[in-house]
């Protein structure tokens, strides 16, 4: 892979999980919505953009280059292999969802594409302001 830094991928992958994991469990704690996994959900996809941005935070502080795209996909391949293990055999199988269900909904697709983006807009996002200071100085 183009100059990834893994041990920095799987800190960075590993904050991020920990705060997704926490906002989706303690969503149930406060029911607001009568469909309390679409809650989690929902809780889940606003709780991944600031997560994921500092996720790529502590990976590019480091001065790492990697394509933000390449390094959304490995975070989130990270956080796919901590959900087979932890999060589907933990969280989700005392309630009946196994790993084929898991992975094949929806919604799981559509958080790892929003995670996959947010670090991708994060690194262009960095790459813009390094240009506009670069220019400042000269």
């Amino acid at each position: 892979m183009e100059n990834i830094h893994f041990r920095s991928v799987i800190i960075s992958a590993l904050i991020i999980y920990a705060i997704g994991v926490t906002a989706f469990v303690a969503s149930y704690l406060i029911p607001v919505m009568a469909d309390a996994d679409l809650q989690a959900n929902w809780v889940l996809s606003i709780v991944l953009v600031p997560a994921a941005a500092l996720g790529a935070h502590i990976y590019y502080r480091k001065g790492h280059e990697t394509n933000g795209f390449v390094l959304g996909l490995a975070m989130f391949l990270v956080a796919a292999l901590l959900d087979a293990i932890v999060t589907v055999p933990v969280l989700m199988m005392p309630y009946g969802v196994n790993h084929i269900d898991f992975f094949t909904d929806p919604g799981f697709w559509l958080i790892a594409i929003e995670y996959i983006s947010v670090v991708a807009a994060y690194w262009q996002i960095e790459k813009a302001v390094q240009r506009t200071q670069m220019r400042k100085a000269n």
